[in-house]
């Protein structure tokens, strides 16, 4: 006889599926809306006539618009509801992809994408404080494991996606069939959030709501400043003058953050949930494991393709095996964390950098033909098994720290992160392949110095996680 569950816990796993279905879905769209396009540039190029450096406006504006709002978003769900915030999310960037799949120029499409990317922004970290508020214990380490099977997914989904409508529907409507097919699924994701999400709005205060507004223009400016010259990549060295200016606009944020809670008021970030050890290393973890992680997936394609003549095709398929992998590990970890604690990323980091030098020990034997080019995709396996045992328990792990009222800002912090390190390894490491290649040295030189670069990266995350492992230990 089949074991049944009483009613009000059967009826408690029934409502925390479907709002885990309501919050994931949209999320889902908007992670693969990353990666879906850069198998489409070239057509995007032809279809509207547009340059190459136009055409990355495409990739860029929507890196930029995710990015900025993050912190801002958070803020605004925790203290005015974030079932709201999230909608609203959920509706820009269906109206985007609505745009982007009927642009007529790539300036239409840029501006599409970029309000793509700013609901992709106001998203992000509503799931991640919706989660916070409403589960606890072991179910909330499930579902940051499912949250990191959504991540895993979508970076499958995207190009592969992408590739099989080009192909079916040709390139000049196959592109714009990519940006058409979110409007459904966003519409979707609308009324699953309106039926599933608990209302949370926050009511009306007597003394009126402080948002502190110059608080979040400051640190707007201060991320675009900073992300700017990492994703336009034109080669104009005058981009890299935001650079400094943006670091002067965070030590600014700092100061001001500092001096509105000291007026008694309450401040978009508060700087001592950053400072703690616990939020402190969590984000250098994400930072570092993003950097090096993100770029794997730049370079190998960039050496399949241009070096080895494999087609896109190929390159995109021999990343499904880690992919996979991933999406299966992080709700295996999702089910552990609480117990193993740091040691579950340490292991992450630990298999991350053997897949890596695995890599690196299979380059040459491939390109002598002394192994088929489908080798390389056996070792990156464990990258994908690290990530699941890294992305989701990191989350985990830092966010148990935070007071459920500041959990949608943290989130937004903790994302921030990720993009951050996303757009400095892909600007950094390709650098690294293409600089001395052009300077004449082998590709397998290229190819083995950067992912030497993203080996210290990894050890450099593993040795934040270990620094926080201590810290748990004494706790």
């Amino acid at each position: 006889m089949t074991p049944t569950l009483p009613t009000s816990e059967s009826a408690s796993l029934t409502s925390s599926r479907r709002l885990l279905t309501a919050l994931l879905t949209p999320l889902f769209m908007a992670l693969m809306a990353i990666s879906v396009v850069n198998v489409a540039l070239s057509p995007i190029g032809h279809s509207l006539g547009a340059s190459s450096s136009q055409t990355q406006w495409v990739v860029s504006g929507y890196a930029l618009a995710f990015g900025i709002p993050l912190v801002a978003a958070g803020r605004v769900g925790d203290a005015t509801g974030r079932r709201r915030v999230f909608m609203l999310g959920v509706a820009l960037f269906t109206l985007g992809s609505l745009l982007a799949a009927l642009a007529p120029n790539i300036e239409v499409l840029v501006a599409a994408r970029i309000l793509q990317g700013l609901g992709a922004g106001l998203i992000n970290p509503q799931t991640t404080g919706i989660i916070q508020a409403n589960f606890s214990g072991q179910a909330r380490a499930r579902a940051y494991g499912m949250f990191g099977t959504v991540v895993a997914l979508a970076v499958i989904v995207g190009p592969v996606l992408g590739g099989f409508l080009i192909q079916v529907f040709g390139e000049s409507l196959g592109w714009r069939m990519m940006f058409l097919v979110n409007v459904p699924i966003g519409l979707l994701g609308l009324v699953l959030a309106r039926l599933w999400i608990p209302q949370d709005r926050v009511a009306a205060r007597p003394e009126g709501l402080d948002l502190d507004p110059v608080g979040m223009l400051t640190l707007a400016l201060a991320i675009f400043a900073v992300l700017f010259p990492f994703v336009e990549r034109s080669g104009n060295p005058l981009v890299w003058a935001s650079l400094p200016l943006g670091l002067a606009l965070l030590a600014f944020f700092v100061v001001w953050e500092k001096r509105h809670k000291r007026a008694g008021r309450p401040p978009m970030l508060d700087i001592d949930l950053v400072t703690t050890p616990a939020f402190r290393n969590g984000i250098m973890i994400v930072t570092l494991y993003f950097l090096g992680n993100t770029s794997v997936w730049l370079i190998l394609p960039i050496y399949l393709q241009n070096h080895l003549g494999q087609s896109a095709l190929t390159a995109a398929l021999i990343t499904i095996p880690s992919s996979l992998l991933s999406a299966f590990a992080a709700p295996w970890a999702g089910r552990r964390v609480l117990a193993m604690g740091r040691r579950m990323v340490m292991l992450g980091f630990g298999l991350s950098v053997t897949s890596i030098l695995a890599t690196m020990l299979t380059v040459t034997p491939v390109e002598q033909g002394q192994l088929p080019v489908w080798a390389l995709a056996l070792p990156l396996v464990l990258i994908g098994a690290g990530g699941g045992l890294v992305i989701s328990p990191n989350q985990t792990l830092t966010l148990a720290t935070v007071p459920p009222e500041s959990s949608g800002v943290a989130g937004g912090v903790l994302s921030l992160g990720q993009r951050l390190g996303t757009a400095v390894g892909t600007a950094l490491i390709p650098s690294i392949l293409y600089g001395l290649v052009e300077a004449g040295a082998h590709w397998n030189v290229g190819i083995i110095a950067s992912f030497s670069a993203i080996v210290l990266t990894l050890l450099l995350g593993l040795a934040f996680t270990i620094a926080d492992r201590r810290r748990e230990l004494a706790a």
